[in-house]
């Protein structure tokens, strides 16, 4: 299978000590060159670390998600010329600040921010925002989409060291789900193959992430318009402020019959019912 490994790796359990092939999740650089119509050569924009798999649509949701490009369209060209590289002609109305490229030449798998020269760079101009008070979902139907992604994780399932992202539309089916070492690689797959289909904006359906939520996976989510975010990890005291500026209902730690509720309640129902305002007093 793409993006797995087998190493023999040595065992060691309670009864007995054993050699066993152990599937390991591949990381492995990509580089993006985009042609330059200036110069008419192509030039290094980005390398970023990630599982081998999906690197089309990583690279098409990379440049939307960054609002380099804004549909599908923008894109003239795209080849991958070999399982590292992919050379990207963009429409000659696109114009790179390439005195930027030191910025963006190198991402790694775990975070896609730390490359950038300033927090002021960070936040990107949205394309799109989400309606506002819809759709209303309950909170059962929400609790659910962690365990339907996870059994789409068919890589973290072999290997237990992967992210994912998943797709669902306000009846709970799965859309589209895509994992990668890094959580902000796994979005911009799943933000790439939704472009792919002119399925952009987002503003009907949840992002479910399987975890952690980081300041840039709320601001990749908000360039699309996303509604509602659920995470099973915690969120980011800049990524609580962020859905809350962008009008994202934001859930952590969600996981059988609980969760946190950090900004937009106003989007989800309990036994039929608005969610009841959150008490005043601090409960510890």
């Amino acid at each position: 299978m793409r993006g797995i490994r087998n190493k023999d790796t040595i065992k060691i359990g309670p009864q007995q000590t054993s050699l066993v092939s152990d599937p390991l999740a591949v990381e492995a650089p990509l580089e993006v060159q985009i042609w330059d119509h200036e110069s008419t050569l192509f030039f290094p924009f980005n390398v970023t670390m990630r599982t081998p798999g999906s690197d089309e649509e990583l690279v098409l949701g990379f440049l939307f998600a960054e609002g380099i490009i804004g549909k599908k369209e923008d894109v003239l060209g795209l080849q991958q010329l070999s399982e590292n590289l992919i050379q990207i002609t963009l429409s000659p109305r696109i114009k790179l600040d390439k005195t930027d490229v030191d910025r963006n030449f190198y991402t790694s798998s775990s975070c896609g921010v730390c490359g950038k020269k300033s927090l002021g760079k960070i936040q990107q101009f949205s394309c799109y925002f989400p309606p506002k008070a819809s759709p209303i979902v309950s909170i059962a139907k929400l609790l659910a989409l962690p365990q339907r992604l996870f059994a789409a994780q068919s890589l973290f399932q072999l290997t237990g060291g992967i992210h994912a992202a998943g797709l669902f539309d306000t009846d709970g089916e799965l859309l589209f789900a895509r994992e990668d070492v890094g959580r902000h690689n796994a979005l911009d797959k799943l933000i790439g193959a939704a472009l792919q289909q002119a399925l952009v904006p987002w503003r009907d359906v949840i992002l479910v992430l399987s975890g952690r939520i980081s300041f840039e996976l709320v601001q990749k989510a908000s360039m699309l318009g996303i509604p509602i975010i659920v995470a099973v990890g915690a969120p980011s005291s800049l990524a609580v402020d962020l859905a809350e500026d962008c009008g994202i209902t934001l859930i952590g730690f969600a996981k059988g019959d609980r969760c946190n509720i950090y900004t937009g309640a106003e989007r989800l129902i309990t036994n039929g019912k608005p969610l009841a305002s959150p008490p005043d007093q601090v409960l510890i």
